[in-house]
């Protein structure tokens, strides 16, 4: 028996019932039988309560060769002048990233988001692109001889201007090999990155965010005690395909991360139905005495916290741009009592707004990563950069819908996607990592 079926026999009834009901919406025939009304209500319904299913049947991990020791990468070799030009092969990855997201993200973007979820085939074409390499080093099968936060900052901005959701869950595996590359034992990366250098990359993701009000990710509910895990986690991103999880927890030292294989069984995932993000199928995961092996210390798990706030403002950047991109021409074009509304002041204000504020957003997001890259201390710039990048990125998605009046308003346009996806830069922890 397969993976996939066993996983589908571990499904409760919901959860089947749900991914029959959304198959037969699809079927062609339903309409012609008078029954596509009554099977849309179903499939609305069953979405709405949710679903759970257990943890799926993960793939074996298990250590090929044996490291005497982790392998670390170097930080970058700072210039000694402040500039933010690409490197060559920063650049020569970007431009295939960014292609990446013009052709096959910004088309699907509409879709996704409707059907909650990424296309399978989109999902392997991005683990093609060598994502999940971008920090593994060189010698354990990656792409790289030296520190790249700065690669992983340039990278998330490219995706996300294609589409914000699309990208974390394109995102969602390279956060869990980031995370083993650098905090990892020698153990822990011989038995999990071979996976992800290999031609099959595993589903799975960084999970610090509790379903609370005021979260804080230093104050977790979630516990490690006795050698197992107790809480929930939410709005993971893809986490019911997940053959992996890092999960932060509180212990008595303070938060650190863990490695689960979600195999167990006291591990439950839950359909998580969002206002944003929603093509990276987040959900939540509930953990009931779940086995759990520590990965890296307390010191890690705050740099982990702030690479990961890092990547969210490399993502608000790309879709950020996206905005001006789209609305820019808009103004310029739509008329209205014989010119150009971008002739109106108030309009071309808004719209050169979004442009300083974008430039103010990368600014500060561009000079953490590459002090995140070279080894130097960064934690003021990661708060200045989310702060800005959490406050700004959330107008600019109310700009850009109220640019383009009533036509801001419906699904015809990508701009009310773009809003409701940049509301989530200032609540996401965890998930991405740079």
């Amino acid at each position: 028996m397969s993976i996939e079926e066993r996983t589908r026999g571990r499904r409760d009834a919901i959860g089947v019932g749900v991914a029959l009901l959304n198959r037969l919406a699809q079927w062609r025939a339903i309409d012609r039988l008078g029954l596509r009304k009554p099977a849309e209500r179903a499939v609305f319904e069953a979405t709405k309560t949710g679903f759970r299913t257990a943890g799926v049947l993960s793939r074996r991990f298990s250590a090929a060769t044996k490291l005497t020791a982790p392998s670390r990468l170097p930080a970058a070799k700072g210039t000694g002048r402040f500039d933010l030009t690409p490197t060559e092969d920063q650049q020569m990855m970007v431009d295939v990233v960014r292609s990446f997201a013009a052709d096959v993200l910004r088309p699907a973007a509409a879709a996704a988001d409707t059907a909650c979820t990424t296309d399978p085939e989109v999902l392997e074409s991005s683990a093609e692109l060598g994502l999940s390499l971008i920090e593994v080093p060189e010698e354990l099968g990656g792409i790289v001889t030296e520190r790249s936060a700065m690669t992983g900052v340039l990278v998330a901005e490219a995706l996300a201007h294609g589409d914000l959701g699309q990208a974390v869950a394109c995102l969602a595996p390279s956060a869990v090999s980031t995370a083993i590359s650098l905090w990892g034992d020698e153990t822990q990366q011989a038995t999990y990155l071979p996976a992800f250098t290999g031609s099959s990359v595993p589903a799975a993701a960084l999970a610090l965010l509790e379903p609370r009000p005021l979260f804080d990710p230093f104050e977790l509910q979630t516990r490690f005690t006795g050698g197992l895990l107790n809480g929930v986690k939410s709005l993971v991103p893809r986490a019911a395909e997940a053959e992996l999880f890092v999960i932060g927890a509180q212990t008595d030292a303070g938060p650190r991360l863990f490695v689960v294989e979600p195999d167990h069984p006291g591990v439950t995932i839950e359909a998580e139905p969002s206002m944003g993000l929603r093509a990276a199928s987040l959900s939540r995961v509930i953990l009931a005495d779940v086995p759990a092996v520590p990965l890296g210390s307390v010191e890690d798990y705050a740099e982990c916290v702030r690479l990961s706030r890092l990547g969210w403002c490399a993502l608000s950047l790309g879709t950020a741009r996206a905005v001006l991109d789209y609305v820019t021409p808009y103004v310029n074009e739509r008329t209205a009592f014989g010119e150009p509304i971008s002739h109106r002041q108030s309009v071309a204000f808004m719209v050169a707004n979004i442009g300083i504020e974008l430039e103010g957003m990368k600014l500060v997001t561009y000079r953490a990563g590459s002090r995140a890259s070279q080894g130097l201390p960064f934690a003021r710039e990661v708060a200045l950069a989310r702060r800005l990048c959490a406050e700004k990125g959330m107008q600019i998605g109310t700009d850009g819908v109220q640019l383009l009046g009533g036509h801001g308003f419906v699904k015809e346009h990508p701009v009310e996607r773009w809003y409701r996806d940049l509301r989530a830069i200032g609540v996401m922890e965890g998930a991405v990592l740079v």
